[in-house]
């Protein structure tokens, strides 16, 4: 993903200072959301960490939800693209599900965050879920052949995969298993449909 898009916030471009803000206001969510979980998270609680004045904090983001969505966003972002490699598709795709999966996994505070951030309503964070989608889509599509366009079969497993991948997340989100485990049991259900 290019840098510009990495920078550039759901709602305009931004410039380098602009760009700087963000960065800020989303470093300081991940702190705020560890210190205070997803209950007590406010951006403005975030605006003060960062140093930067609540309005300005709204500026760039509409609610909390939008905010750690961002947050999610970024990190999808900035994995690397996937190389090609001698690996059959069923390990390339259990590789993405996996870094995917384990995304937000170390800091289980703001894995939770995420998953609750993910289902919010606003229109920023409907576009940020439409952007993961694609990007997971994406990679999802390059990992099971990434020299052709999906045939019939993989538009299917991948309908699947991503079934599995947002069931996982809801499943994970509820406390009924960990982020960890979430990586293991998509492994599993690639392994089935691959």
């Amino acid at each position: 993903m290019s840098g510009e898009l990495m920078t550039e916030s759901t709602r305009r471009r931004l410039s380098d200072r602009q760009a700087d803000t963000v960065r800020r206001l989303t470093d300081a969510a991940v702190e705020e959301v560890r210190a205070s979980g997803f209950d007590g998270f406010t951006v403005r609680n975030v605006a003060r960490r960062a140093g930067v004045a609540p309005a300005t904090a709204y500026t760039y983001f509409t609610s909390k939800n939008h905010l750690i969505t961002e947050v999610f966003w970024r990190r999808l972002s900035a994995l690397p693209p996937i190389q090609p490699s001698g690996e059959a598709p069923r390990e390339r795709v259990i590789a993405v599900l996996r870094e995917i999966a384990l995304l937000v996994s170390d800091d289980p505070r703001l894995a939770a965050a995420c998953t609750s951030a993910l289902l919010g309503t606003d229109p920023d964070v409907q576009e940020l879920r439409l952007r993961i989608g694609k990007a997971i889509r994406r990679r999802l599509r390059t990992a099971l052949n990434p020299d052709a366009e999906p045939s019939a079969s993989d538009a299917r497993i991948l309908n699947a995969l991503e079934f599995a991948y947002a069931g996982a997340l809801v499943h994970a989100g509820m406390g009924y298993s960990s982020y960890a485990e979430m990586a293991d049991r998509l492994a599993e259900v690639a392994e089935l449909l691959l």
